[in-house]
């Protein structure tokens, strides 16, 4: 599962759409994808040919297991490789629920300062993996990497962290094959779960 959080809806959905498509010829994946009110995302992620669903969650602001487990009805999980899960747009609400997921990955834009972590330590204490996103702008937004990189080991030693750009592909690369790779480990409910919060 792939849960996605706060407010990088667009670099998530990107990110996701990318990694979708460039999976989809050697793995099954598949994508659901919450938020308040609208099908927006689960509309722009079905570009991707992955079957996708949207959990519209009303004033909730974070995915529930009971919510994935509704949403995935109808679908063969034995028949998938990797689903892909973004959570509602927040790193606060997401840290404190576990959804089943296998791999936890938490994603800050470059737009949202360096200090997130420390703003926000649970749900980087709650992740596996570190993804700084929209790599494109750090230095139209005088984003200081080595400081955020800096402040996600502060709040979690030896965390893995991914930098990338949905927009160039830099990075992508890196992240994609670091997910079929997680895709080809044994699972513990005979598939692959990998949360983005």
């Amino acid at each position: 599962m792939v849960d996605f959080g706060y407010n990088r809806a667009t670099t998530n959905l990107q990110s996701t759409e990318e990694g979708a498509t460039s999976l989809r010829p050697d793995y099954r994946v598949a994508a659901l994808t919450g938020d308040l009110a609208t099908e927006n995302d689960a509309q722009r992620l079905a570009r991707s040919q992955a079957p996708v669903k949207q959990i519209t969650t009303g004033t909730v602001c974070h995915l529930e297991a009971m919510m994935v487990e509704i949403a995935l009805t109808g679908w063969n999980l034995d028949e998938l490789d990797l689903l892909f899960i973004e959570n509602v747009g927040n790193l606060v609400c997401p840290a404190s629920y576990d959804l089943g997921e296998d791999l936890r990955l938490v994603l800050m834009s470059v737009t949202e300062g360096e200090d997130k972590p420390l703003k926000y330590p649970t749900i980087f204490n709650t992740a596996d993996v570190a993804v700084i996103t929209k790599l494109d702008l750090v230095t139209a937004v005088e984003f200081d990497l080595n400081s955020a990189r800096d402040s996600i080991q502060r709040v979690r030693p030896g965390m893995k962290v991914f930098e990338v750009s949905s927009k160039t592909g830099e990075g992508m690369n890196e992240l994609i094959q670091f997910l079929a790779l997680q895709s080809a480990a044994p699972a513990t409910a005979g598939r692959n779960a990998v949360e983005l919060g």
